[in-house]
């Protein structure tokens, strides 16, 4: 597990490059990587859909997921991006999908 771990309150829609969406259950922390992101032509947009999402048994499922397999930036290494990189959090079919899903659901979003 990462030695942060980061709790997750909002969802965003993110445009990919080529046009296409996806939604991602983060924070105001990761949001702010994503708008730099944006800054550096890795996605095309990010907005923010809903914020204080519940903290339901799904979304900590997926939250210690995100948390255990993924290196999460900060906003602290902005000036570390010289070589940046975007990655889209895979969503494994099962429990964490599931979890996802009804996260997304529970907030009227998809």
């Amino acid at each position: 597990m990462n030695e942060e771990y980061e709790e997750f309150d909002l969802i965003e829609e993110i445009i990919r490059n080529d046009g296409s969406k996806y939604f991602e259950i983060s924070n105001i922390d990761q949001n702010g990587i994503a708008e730099l992101a944006v800054d550096h032509g890795l996605i095309k947009n990010v907005r923010i859909l809903q914020l204080n999402i519940p903290r339901t048994k799904a979304l900590v499922i997926y939250e210690k997921y995100i948390n255990q397999n993924y290196h999460l930036e900060t906003l602290n290494n902005e000036r570390d991006w010289k070589n940046p990189t975007w990655v889209e959090w895979e969503k494994p079919k099962g429990k964490i999908l599931d979890s996802y899903n009804l996260v997304l659901k529970s907030n009227q979003i998809g």
